[in-house]
């Protein structure tokens, strides 16, 4: 039976991700705006979904596996939506292309790097389970990945005096997200469709 998030231990482990991608939205959000980096504004949103759908995660833990289930559909969707969202950024960047401040990028990358390998230590053990459970790793798993490319790109843009790198980057992380909320609806409908409820029980039941 795949683990479903029941154990105190998890849930600890869900607040203490939560609390870390909450401040790093904060910081890279406001880095991205005074360095016009491209790659810095959409790592800072992927913190701010995640900080949402870990909190989602919470609240679905011990009910029905619909609840988590659809609760898993609602975070692939947001995660297809941020992805679609960065790209059509990214592509409207390249066209009106500055170069974004290196060190803010790489300095800041390195931060929020810290701040993921983290959160990725902290959810290892619990890297397998269902579609809920599985979404988080697989969210703090895509950070940690983020994070080592706007660090790269920094150094690329120092390097080029170019802002393609930044861009390249950030359709990259766009892709990453793509793919990553595929395979977390492929697993939540699947669970769904075991289930065979279809419904989404009352409070209580």
């Amino acid at each position: 039976m795949k683990f479903d998030g029941l154990s105190a231990g998890y849930r600890r482990a869900l607040w203490a991700v939560i609390a870390i991608n909450a401040s790093m939205f904060a910081v890279e959000l406001g880095a991205g705006a005074l360095s016009g980096s491209m790659a810095l504004a959409a790592d800072s949103l992927d913190f701010l979904a995640d900080s949402l759908t870990y909190g989602l995660s919470l609240w679905v833990i011990g009910r029905p596996i619909a609840w988590r289930a659809r609760a898993a559909v609602f975070k692939g969707l947001s995660l297809a939506a941020m992805g679609v969202g960065v790209l059509a950024a990214t592509v409207w960047q390249s066209f009106v292309l500055g170069v974004p401040e290196a060190f803010v990028m790489s300095g800041v990358g390195f931060l929020a790097l810290a701040a993921n390998v983290a959160s990725v230590l902290i959810l290892f053990r619990w890297r397998d389970g269902d579609a809920n459970v599985r979404s988080v790793w697989l969210c703090s798993r895509n950070d940690a990945i983020g994070n080592v490319a706007v660090v790269g790109a920094g150094g690329a843009v120092w390097l080029t005096a170019s802002g393609w790198p930044d861009v390249i980057v950030a359709a990259a992380m766009a892709g990453l997200f793509l793919r990553s909320a595929v395979a977390i609806l492929r697993q939540a409908f699947a669970e769904l469709r075991s289930d065979g409820s279809g419904a989404v029980p009352a409070a209580g039941e």
